[in-house]
């Protein structure tokens, strides 16, 4: 019998428990307000998982580290599926709230799976294995939304969430099957690197995020990776209510678009991103995408038509490249033993985005500053592009300035 591929199990877990995820993204919102939820209250319930999985993310990955990745994944998702459970049966929204607290505290599935690729990749091959979580992340917003545009129109938002708890219970039967307990490590080559812990600082560790924006050559990338999350936790966190405020759009009209959205993603990412890099380079495509992240909010605070939605949804997806490639510059800036603590200073910077965002943007937005909302992450994502300006000036003099002195 063929021996699966140690991070074939990774991708199929990581596919199920994203498209579990990307299900509720559309449905949360028009949910919450069926108990009374305000606008603030809606972006709350973003803002809180997020906050959870900040302050639970270490933890579970110090437990991984001590009594092994699969026993803590299958705590991790044991949570999601019992917080989507009790989601689906709420009989106020206290227990909402309830559910994604439980949710938020055990979400250390990617972190576990990403600790877990590591374990069986040798160093030099794990930039290239992580990506399939950046895949199953794409075909999860690509088929997730859709999945919930059917089931919710047909059967109602409960049997969407029910469907959504479903695709978990998969994900722990998955794990439980295909995941080993003791993983086969590859035996270290001459001069390797040591493995590197791929999991977030705790958020109260001050000094540990200071060390790395005091590095004036790794703090730019560091605020414009950060000025990107802002923006697009923004747009994530109150486009449900922006789309129903102003084109009364449910969950079966926000989930066409973001399926729309999550096609384009996939093209951009999945077909595009390498031959864009080596014709354009790492640090135009930036600038280009924050141009785009920049325009594609105005033309959202601006939109009065539904084509005008789309087209503004088309610009941001084209910019879908701006996370890889920010932090693929960031990475590069990097020694190989500060890998690991690097990404999670960029896991913990888009925690905190998520934090911040979805709550701004609901209390604009429960103001009546419909447009103000997509202005602002407008004005958020333009702040990265000046950073980014700056830093590619910067570059260009000390290139000029070496050139020169040669």
């Amino acid at each position: 019998m063929r021996k699966l591929p140690p991070t074939l199990p990774v991708f199929l877990i990581v596919l199920v428990d994203v498209l579990g995820l990307t299900m509720l993204i559309p449905l949360l919102p028009f949910y919450a307000q069926t108990f009374g939820a305000t606008e603030v209250q809606v972006g709350a319930l973003m803002s809180v998982y997020a906050a959870c999985s900040l302050v639970a993310g270490p933890p579970l990955g110090a437990l991984s580290d001590r009594y092994g990745r699969k026993p803590v994944l299958l705590v991790s998702q044991l949570g999601t599926f019992l917080g989507l459970i009790m989601l689906a049966f709420a009989p106020n929204l206290w227990i909402v709230f309830l559910s994604r607290i439980l949710d938020g505290a055990t979400a250390g599935n990617i972190t576990v799976a990403q600790a877990f690729i590591a374990d069986v990749t040798r160093p030099r091959d794990r930039a290239k294995k992580f990506a399939i979580i950046g895949i199953s992340f794409g075909v999860g917003f690509l088929i997730g939304p859709a999945a919930t545009s059917f089931i919710a129109s047909t059967f109602g938002d409960r049997a969407a969430i029910l469907a959504a708890s479903s695709l978990s219970a998969l994900s722990i039967l998955t794990t439980l099957v295909l995941l080993p307990m003791h993983p086969e490590r590859p035996a270290p080559e001459p001069g390797e690197p040591p493995a590197q812990t791929f999991r977030r600082p705790s958020p109260f560790d001050v000094g540990a995020f200071a060390a790395f924006f005091r590095r004036p050559e790794l703090a730019p990338l560091l605020m414009q990776y950060f000025a990107f999350s802002l923006s697009f936790s923004f747009f994530m966190g109150g486009f449900a209510l922006f789309a129903e405020r102003r084109f009364m759009f449910g969950t079966k009209e926000v989930s066409y678009v973001l399926t729309y959205a999550g096609f384009l993603g996939v093209i951009v990412q999945g077909g595009l991103l390498q031959r864009l890099i080596r014709t354009l380079g790492e640090t135009r495509l930036a600038l280009i995408g924050f141009a785009a992240t920049v325009l594609s909010q105005i033309l959202l605070g601006a939109a009065y038509s539904v084509p005008m939605l789309y087209l503004s949804t088309t610009v941001l997806s084209a910019a879908g490249f701006l996370r890889p490639v920010l932090s693929s510059l960031i990475s590069r800036r990097t020694g190989p033993h500060e890998q690991g603590a690097v990404i999670g200073v960029t896991q913990s910077l888009m925690s905190v985005s998520q934090i911040i965002g979805p709550l701004i943007a609901s209390y604009m937005i429960g103001q009546g500053w419909i447009a103000a909302s997509a202005f602002a992450a407008a004005g958020i994502a333009f702040v990265g592009l000046v950073l980014q300006r700056r830093a590619t000036a910067a570059e260009n003099t000390a290139s000029a300035f070496s050139t020169q002195s040669s």
